[in-house]
């Protein structure tokens, strides 16, 4: 498959709704879904959030009730995993009541419902959110210093800190993220991943990429996944592992830890995307990428759930092929904090 050529659009072909799977026209089909509960967010990370945020009116984002009934419509078309994201999904009150919700839908299919954070208020959360059914948390971690941290988010590290030491605490699997930037956080690789292996907790590495304000995005400032072994290659054995769906290459480091690394610019990973995103407002993204989304709200407050459905297929089916393709910054009047990262 080499979704760079593509230069015709084919028509999606028709299926029976009740058997039908979400499938694109390069035949990726999609068993993850990214929920997007809020465009709000207490942190200010340079990489994700505009300079000056202008947040969603409660009446502008879906309600719980249109969420589930999306999640229904997507675990009957064979979505598998369900990740709620924000801006910071603990800032929406009621996320614990509708992991609670979702919980219930695996008994039709749904097999995981994860939430990545940024752990600020984890420690109030955590229990209940694993009395609620939430299997895995990813928390954003861009340092392991005080001030290193709140050079890039404006916020202190101490109660993250506190977050993943309670979801521990109560059982709750965790992987941490962090968004490497050239003269920010790179000198730390070594140290947070030594910090990391010592807790046993998996890190992902994620190369800073171009979703916002791409004036302020400069290629020099990426830190490759390449260049993220080379420094590791000194104080680990490192075995790279084979490349599965998962957006992360794995590598094991000294037999025993895992260490995942995102290299969308690098080494883009768009042939095996499994992945769909519906943001605060109710639209579905098919690509992190995307200029656009489609607007699912209106059809979400009716009740016909087969043009809903058909609706989303159809928009699946003519997912592009991605940032490999193209190798740009998206134009889009959405920003990253506000698309369920």
């Amino acid at each position: 498959m080499n979704g760079s050529k593509v230069s015709t659009t084919p028509e999606m072909p028709l299926m029976a709704h009740a058997s039908a799977q979400l499938v694109d026209q390069f035949g990726r089909h999609k068993h993850k879904l990214r929920i997007s509960l809020t465009d709000r967010c207490n942190f200010r990370c340079s990489y994700c959030m505009p300079d000056n945020p202008e947040w969603l009116t409660k009446k502008d984002i879906l309600s719980f009730e249109e969420l589930l009934k999306f999640c229904e419509v997507m675990v009957h078309l064979g979505i598998q995993h369900i990740r709620l994201t924000g801006g910071e999904p603990l800032m929406r009150q009621g996320v614990v009541n509708f992991v609670q919700d979702l919980n219930r839908l695996k008994v039709h299919g749904l097999q995981r419902i994860s939430m990545t954070t940024n752990a600020f208020y984890l420690k109030k959360y955590a229990q209940a959110l694993q009395q609620a059914g939430l299997d895995d948390l990813n928390i954003s971690l861009d340092s392991i210093h005080a001030d290193t941290f709140k050079l890039m988010t404006k916020r202190p590290l101490e109660p993250v800190l506190q977050g993943i030491v309670a979801a521990q605490q109560v059982g709750i699997p965790i992987k941490l993220n962090c968004v490497l930037v050239a003269g920010k956080n790179d000198h730390e690789i070594v140290e947070l991943t030594q910090w990391a292996y010592q807790q046993n907790i998996e890190l992902r590495f994620i190369e800073y990429m171009p979703l916002d304000q791409p004036e302020h995005w400069q290629p020099e400032k990426v830190i490759t996944e390449d260049g993220i072994i080379q420094k590791l290659a000194v104080y680990f054995h490192i075995n790279k592992q084979q490349r599965q769906h998962d957006p992360a290459t794995i590598y094991r480091l000294n037999d025993r830890y895992k260490l995942g690394i995102i290299s969308t610019i690098s080494k883009p990973f768009c042939q095996t995307c499994d992945r769909l995103r519906i943001t605060a407002t109710g639209e579905l993204f098919t690509c992190l990428f995307a200029n656009s989304g489609t607007p699912l709200r209106q059809l979400l407050q009716q009740d016909d759930l087969s043009s809903l459905t058909s609706t989303i297929m159809n928009a699946v089916w003519h997912k592009k092929a991605g940032f490999i393709a193209h190798q740009q910054a998206p134009s889009r009047k959405i920003s990253m904090h506000a698309i369920g990262g």
